[in-house]
């Protein structure tokens, strides 16, 4: 009998970790409802100053369009629809419906109350250091339908 040998790599594969939505999820809840909100917005900042370092630094160097090409490939791999408008010193982005959302909700998955801070608190973190600041504008918590802006501080 031959043997046959399948070489692959993890780039070969489409990534995808929709379920690790709802692990996040029920962590926010507990963070919440044990240590309280102020805890889920400390946490959400630390990771984000850690895990995103090269993404702040891109910001630092190139300015939003780094943060607009960031958005819009994350929303291209989860399935979502976004909707990013960036001029000289503004990036205005819409959300349609948020893939992590919708995924927890098909699988009758909690969502934490708090989970919107994944995206709000995030986001704020990967422009507090830089020239830029965040404005969290609109927010639906049964779709994740969402509507933020990035701009350039006052000099």
């Amino acid at each position: 009998m031959t043997k046959e040998v399948m070489h692959r790599e993890a780039a070969d594969n489409a990534y995808l970790h929709r379920d690790f939505h709802g692990a996040l999820s029920v962590g926010i809840a507990y963070v919440d409802e044990h240590y309280g909100p102020e805890a889920v917005r400390a946490f959400l900042r630390r990771f984000a100053g850690t895990f995103y370092a090269p993404l702040i630094d891109a910001i630092h160097r190139r300015g939003l369009i780094a943060l607009k090409e960031r958005i819009e490939s994350v929303y291209a791999t989860e399935g979502g629809t976004v909707d990013a408008q960036l001029s000289a010193d503004e990036l205005r982005v819409e959300v349609a419906a948020c893939p992590a959302v919708a995924h927890m909700r098909a699988h009758d998955y909690p969502v934490a109350e708090l989970f919107f801070e994944t995206s709000r608190t995030v986001y704020e973190a990967l422009v507090d250091q830089t020239p830029f600041a965040m404005e969290w504008q609109d927010y639906d918590p049964v779709t994740g339908r969402s509507r933020f802006r990035f701009y350039r501080r006052p000099a």
